[in-house]
């Protein structure tokens, strides 16, 4: 299981951003988590929404471009060292991450971190085994 990331490509232009959100938010869609990267020349907007197959039908329609992906969004304690124990886990069983970021969505004491792994399988396994709760949506 998991759930799916939204990645808009954006030009790294005054009010692109702006025109992603306003998309989103007339087409009633509430985002849960986000993250950008950029470079002098555009940027990848990374999205969790609540509604995923509506928000990319009308990003697409705004005319942007969208990919999406199968992440992992893992509830852990909003305690120091709760992301050191689960980054060490991968660490021991090999499961590579190609980037992480983390949502404000979630229980009171708890964080959720929305991760990209290499070997997605392997890793839900891996959060499964050791009795990690992962979020199918929030």
């Amino acid at each position: 299981m998991g759930i799916k990331q939204i990645s808009v490509f954006l030009e790294n232009t005054t009010g692109r951003l702006s025109e992603v959100t306003k998309t989103l938010a007339k087409a009633q869609i509430n985002l849960r988590a986000i993250s950008i990267a950029d470079t002098a020349d555009f940027g990848i907007l990374r999205l969790i929404v609540d509604k995923t197959k509506e928000a990319v039908e009308a990003l697409n329609t705004a005319g942007f471009t969208t990919r999406q992906t199968d992440v992992v969004a893992v509830e852990i304690e909003d305690t120091p060292g709760s992301l050191a124990k689960l980054m060490e886990l991968f660490q021991q069983s090999q499961v590579n991450i190609e980037y992480l970021y983390a949502s404000l969505e979630g229980q009171v004491g708890k964080a959720v971190v929305i991760f990209k792994l290499k070997d997605h399988d392997k890793g839900q396994k891996i959060l499964n085994d050791n009795n990690f709760k992962m979020a199918e949506n929030f």
